[in-house]
């Protein structure tokens, strides 16, 4: 959240070592969105409904400008509920001390049809045209995933709605629902309790099968509900925020700039004794802007323009002309964190193979099977990154060109090798 010149960044931690477990919420502070204060704890599990762990929430800025926190506890039996935490000193700019509401839990999973232990991870509220607070919450009922929906008064005691925000009948459990609002080719963030302008739309995030995906659409308002613009049953056709390792991500409306960012969770893909080597367990995302596309059908993102400060020693290179099998070494280039803006052109692309539709079940799946060194009718064509001398060990991240009936599909991929 940003909130009186600070931008505050809460995340899952263990005191105890990079093994999961004994979670609490760790809290950092930044005026810039790049350089860093780690602080003490903002949550630690010391109540009966937080024993198990203080798991997701979100902070919502009330009118007033009073910042409250609601998050997911579990009891000693690992049911999961929705707690509450407000600043202890709303003048220290840091917000270190966090002061349990004496209700809490104040939302259990305690209606017919609902699942005890899948029941986590309220979204940030917002304020409908009735003047009630709203918030979506992750949950299973009657056998649906759904991001359960609730109203509220004063934000402390909540009703459920006798219908979810939006449910799904053929996927896992919802983690980490997001729900906001955007405007078609307009970067500007908007913020959900404010009047939304005509025209926009709404995107509904939720975090299923280890990745992130989501639907667009509208907010019904007089069904208070969303409605996707495509219903698409099969959940292996939702749009995905990320292909990389991105996971559990969350969206806040940045006052400061108007803009909305969004964060993820690169669980890395490190053994769990190379964790306890190195001293941590997964990381955050470069914090990115998010907006919806022009044509209205997805989510375009970049990372924040606070993240030019770090790049230094741009390296250019134009008009090369590559052939079958070519390499060009770009020599310059010695450092991990380097970031590659790349164009192709391509003289012709009447070769390309044709699309199987199928592929977009699994298109990683499809990725693999063709590989990086199996030619095709366009491609592949890309980058070697992070090689080895003898290149015994690489990674390639390339593209193929497909026709697909009048139009053309473009497949990115990426194929880690290495060799004993």
């Amino acid at each position: 959240m940003y909130f009186n010149g600070i931008y505050h960044e809460f995340y899952q931690y263990n005191l105890n070592g990079p093994i999961f477990g004994d979670i609490v919420w760790g809290h950092s502070v930044s005026t810039d969105l790049v350089n860093w204060i780690g602080l003490e704890p903002a949550l630690v599990r010391d109540t009966p409904s937080d024993i198990d762990g203080c798991w997701t929430g979100s902070v919502t800025i009330l009118p007033g400008g009073k910042p409250i926190i609601i998050y997911t506890g579990g009891d000693i039996d690992q049911n999961q509920a929705q707690n509450i935490a407000f600043p202890k000193n709303r003048s220290d700019p840091y917000l270190r001390e966090w002061i349990k509401a004496d209700n809490n839990p104040v939302l259990r999973p305690d209606e017919p049809g609902m699942n005890s232990i899948e029941f986590r991870d309220p979204t940030t509220g917002w304020i409908g045209p009735d003047g009630l607070w709203r918030m979506a919450v992750g949950g299973e009922l009657n056998g649906y995933s759904a991001a359960l929906l609730y109203k509220s008064e004063d934000f402390l005691n909540w009703t459920k709605v006798d219908h979810p925000l939006y449910s799904h009948n053929g996927s896992n459990m919802w983690e980490c629902p997001d729900f906001f609002a955007v405007l078609p080719g307009n970067n500007a963030g908007l913020d959900l309790s404010a009047a939304i302008p005509q025209g926009a739309k709404h995107a509904l995030k939720m975090s299923v099968d280890s990745v992130d995906k989501y639907m667009i659409g509208v907010y019904d308002l007089h069904r208070d509900a969303f409605v996707p613009d495509n219903v698409v049953d099969d959940r292996r056709l939702w749009l995905r925020i990320d292909y990389g390792t991105f996971y559990a991500s969350k969206s806040f409306f940045d006052s400061n700039k108007n803009r909305r960012i969004i964060w993820g969770w690169s669980r890395e893909t490190d053994s769990p004794s190379d964790d306890l080597a190195k001293g941590w367990a997964g990381l955050h995302t470069i914090p990115r802007t998010i907006w919806l596309a022009g044509d209205g059908k997805q989510l375009l993102q970049w990372p924040v323009e606070e993240i030019e400060s770090l790049r230094t020693n741009e390296i250019n290179h134009q008009g090369l002309e590559l052939n079958k099998g070519d390499l060009f070494e770009i020599k310059e280039v010695d450092a991990f964190q380097a970031d590659v803006e790349i164009g192709f052109e391509l003289a012709s692309i009447d070769d390309a193979d044709p699309f199987d539709p199928s592929w977009l079940l699994d298109p990683e799946k499809h990725c693999g099977e063709a590989g990086a060194s199996v030619p095709g009718g366009i491609g592949p064509f890309g980058l070697v990154i992070l090689a080895s001398d003898n290149m015994d060990e690489h990674t390639e991240v390339y593209f193929r060109v497909y026709k697909s009936q009048e139009k053309y599909m473009v497949l990115m991929c990426s194929d880690l090798r290495s060799l004993p």
